[in-house]
């Protein structure tokens, strides 16, 4: 999440040196240029993973390792890549400076963050943050993590990754849309 979050800066460098302006005169629609740095963000996480995978298992962390349990992981982690690289890059077209782009990465990751059930029980926060942590993507993602790795209890996992892909596709249709803007 932390660096697809900034993937919209990548976005808004290719406009100041040019080269969006190239890829947005193809003939490709813009769906594919949006999908495609998706998917670029979302191969990124899987890289990620793999490396915390490899520190899990030298630090000694009992994690559930079997292959179907993998293979959830990492599409868990490439859609969570490829919505919040989605979500960045609609965000690139309205601030449009690297600058701007920083402070609000940071000023979504951070509440987005404490928000979910990534630290703490939803459970045993006040009733007011329970409900913003209901709407809460990270909330999902975090919850269907726990499931492949370490509960097993997978009866939330259709439920956690339909709201996540559902989410992503409507990011990537508005990134789509809204990329053209930041040439303006």
């Amino acid at each position: 999440m932390f660096i697809a979050i900034f993937y919209g800066i990548t976005l808004v460098w290719e406009k100041d040196v040019g080269l969006l302006a190239k890829l947005l005169s193809t003939p490709s629609p813009r769906s594919s240029i949006v999908v495609g740095k998706a998917l670029a963000a979302g191969v990124r996480g899987v890289f990620q993973a793999i490396m915390f995978f490899t520190l899990a298992v030298f630090i000694g962390v009992n994690l559930r390792h079997n292959l179907l349990n993998m293979i959830g992981v990492f599409v868990v982690v490439i859609l969570l890549a490829m919505c919040f690289s989605s979500f960045s890059m609609c965000l690139a077209s309205f601030f449009k400076t690297r600058e701007k782009m920083m402070g609000i990465g940071q000023m979504i990751t951070m509440p987005l963050f404490f928000g979910s059930n990534a630290i703490y029980p939803i459970d045993l926060m006040p009733s007011w943050l329970q409900s913003i942590s209901k709407l809460n993507l990270l909330t999902y993602v975090v919850d269907a993590l726990r499931a492949l790795l370490l509960t097993g209890d997978y009866s939330n996992i259709p439920n956690d990754i339909a709201f996540l892909s559902v989410i992503t596709f409507f990011l990537i249709v508005l990134a789509s849309m809204s990329v053209s803007r930041l040439l303006d």
